[in-house]
């Protein structure tokens, strides 16, 4: 099997702006009972962690400096793949062991953060074996892939799915390249077995141009969509309301902190209400960290091993 390891070093260019402060807040259910946390007014902040090399507690140990909220609100753990399935002729779910790791060990890797009263997500990321979200051949097929996520989110206790639409090699082992219909039904089928719980899409690849099919528009089943560039401001191509979207993306240590501050200034003065990082790591980022916070919440950030 395939266990890539994620390389998002993108550029892309842009003009930013530090403008004044506009609060929105993040809801969204959790998938454990959440103790009381302090409140935090602003936009919802994400971090990925690639578990194939960090801790999903890394998320859990960055608070404001006033007031002690969490600085992140949602942690995904980064990634769950889907495979090719030559029975099937279709995409099936694959762990590699560290994300198995992870979830066979939600006690203490997944159930921490959540009592902080931060969500846990899995991302589900294309394995290069021509298996994506956008080649279902069939309804049925999408449906049986969507019962496989939502069964995982039940069993591990986990508070929703992201899908990101990279690395699939749609053709490899003789398989389809994308169809309109796919991830409409995908979609379709997961909202509809866990109404409660978070959809979120990395605005990437071919499922991404594909969210209206056959009358459906899946675009509102969606909780939050992000810009996939990191160290740019693109606002996803999706008909979400600004509180759900994140037209910044930076990669904590390897964004510069000048250009993440300035991305987290336009999302505040411009008014949307999410705010990505990816590849958050064991090492104090609390400079990293603060570059940003400072914009979204006007807080240093402080860590705690």
């Amino acid at each position: 099997m395939f266990t890539p390891v994620r390389s998002r070093i993108r550029t892309a260019a842009l003009a930013l702006s530090a403008m004044t402060a506009l609060a929105l807040g993040a809801t969204a259910t959790t998938g454990a009972a959440a103790a009381p946390t302090p409140a935090k007014q602003g936009p919802t902040s994400v971090a990925y962690v690639e578990v194939n090399n960090n801790s999903m507690l890394n998320v859990g140990k960055y608070t404001l400096s006033n007031g002690g909220a969490n600085v992140f609100d949602v942690a995904v753990i980064f990634a769950a793949n889907i495979n090719y399935d030559a029975g099937t002729k279709a995409g099936t779910l694959y762990f590699n062991p560290n994300v198995q790791r992870v979830l066979d060990n939600a006690a203490t890797q997944i159930r921490p953060l959540q009592q902080k009263g931060i969500k846990v997500v899995l991302s589900v990321l294309g394995n290069h074996q021509g298996s994506g979200f956008a080649n279902f051949p069939s309804q049925q097929t999408a449906s049986t892939f969507a019962k496989q996520l939502s069964d995982t989110v039940t069993k591990y206790g986990l508070d929703g799915i992201d899908f990101d639409d990279e690395y699939a090699d749609y053709g490899n082992n003789g398989t389809t390249q994308p169809n309109a219909s796919s991830f409409v039904y995908l979609v379709s089928a997961l909202r509809a077995s866990m109404p409660g719980k978070i959809i979120s899409l990395y605005n990437i690849g071919p499922s991404a141009s594909r969210l209206s099919y056959g009358g459906v528009d899946v675009s509102s089943k969606f909780d939050y969509a992000w810009n996939p560039y990191y160290g740019s401001w693109q606002v996803p191509g999706i008909a979400l309301p600004k509180s759900k979207l994140s037209p910044a993306a930076v990669q904590i240590g390897g964004t510069s902190q000048s250009t993440a501050a300035a991305l987290a200034a336009r999302t505040v003065s411009e008014g949307y209400g999410v705010y990505l990082t990816y590849n958050l790591d064991g090492a104090d980022r609390s400079a990293d960290v603060s570059a940003f916070t400072r914009e979204l919440y006007g807080s240093d950030a402080r860590y705690t091993p």
